[in-house]
């Protein structure tokens, strides 16, 4: 597969080493007239960046999407400055290395750890605790297990 631009430049040498007309080269590249014919048009391009900087430089906590908004917002003598779309915006957002950081998450201190005291005797600490197995048939269960933390026996079992 050729690019428009390869495409554009075989039907130019074409038309030249062969002298055929535009519709004829057109015809033999395999290209739409309309194609060879396009101009790309002029962009501000250069103003637009120094814009996106100067916008992300007053507030850095904005993405390109809030500042695509704002681009959009922006008039001169009653008429939107900049047509621009999002797709445009943040390709020249992430050329100019405007990226806003990330904010890195709190670190919670850690509290100094104490042991677990040990019960010094029955019904002084009691835990619970889930389990979870499987019958010889597959069924799978669960069960909510009271159990006493100085004998370790089971006080109570929940299926």
């Amino acid at each position: 597969m050729v690019g428009p631009q390869a495409e554009r430049e075989a039907v130019r040498v074409a038309r030249e080493e062969s002298r055929l007309s535009e519709r004829r080269a057109c015809r033999l590249i395999g290209m739409n007239r309309g194609s060879w014919r396009y101009q790309r048009k002029e962009r501000h391009e250069a103003a637009l960046r120094a814009r996106l900087r100067e916008l992300a430089g007053e507030r850095p906590r904005f993405g390109y999407r809030r500042l695509h908004r704002l681009l959009r917002r922006e008039k001169e003598y009653g008429v939107v400055k900049w047509m621009v779309n999002h797709k445009r915006v943040y390709r020249l957002y992430r050329e100019e290395g405007v990226a806003m950081n990330l904010r890195k998450g709190k670190r919670f201190r850690a509290k100094t750890r104490m042991p677990l005291v040990l019960p010094t005797r029955a019904n002084q600490m009691w835990t619970m605790d889930f389990t979870r197995d499987s019958l010889a048939s597959g069924r799978k269960f669960r069960t909510l297990n009271l159990m006493d933390g100085y004998t370790r026996e089971a006080l109570w079992i929940e299926i």
